[in-house]
């Protein structure tokens, strides 16, 4: 007899209850180790995360604050006036359109 047909024997009653419970433990803790140990090696992906120089640098001294603060109103300025531009030339456009289609019923009526 081998023993495996030996170990299965012994797994009756009580003792298969407690080979049960020992499963039901040890396979989450398992689970749970092999998937939690050495994580930056086994689902790292080179060049995911950015290096100290990619990243963004917060101010911490009061000039950096401000020199932050002026750049940041700077941007917002130049957003609003393309913002303004881009609405001028549509109202611009859209009189344009306007204009031909008064025309065109003016000459529709002739």
């Amino acid at each position: 007899m081998s023993t495996f047909s030996q170990f299965l024997r012994k797994l009756r009653g009580g003792n298969l209850e407690v080979f049960k419970f020992g499963t039901y433990v040890l396979f989450p803790i398992g689970w749970m180790y092999y998937f939690g140990t050495n994580l930056d090696d086994r689902f790292s992906t080179k060049g995911f995360w950015p290096t100290a120089e990619q990243s963004h640098k917060i101010p911490i001294d009061k000039e950096e604050i401000q020199q932050e603060l002026a750049r940041m109103r700077m941007v917002d300025s130049v957003q609003r006036e393309r913002k303004q531009a881009k609405q001028a030339a549509a109202a611009a456009a859209e009189a344009q359109a306007e204009a031909q289609a008064q025309m065109q019923t003016a000459q529709a009526e002739q």
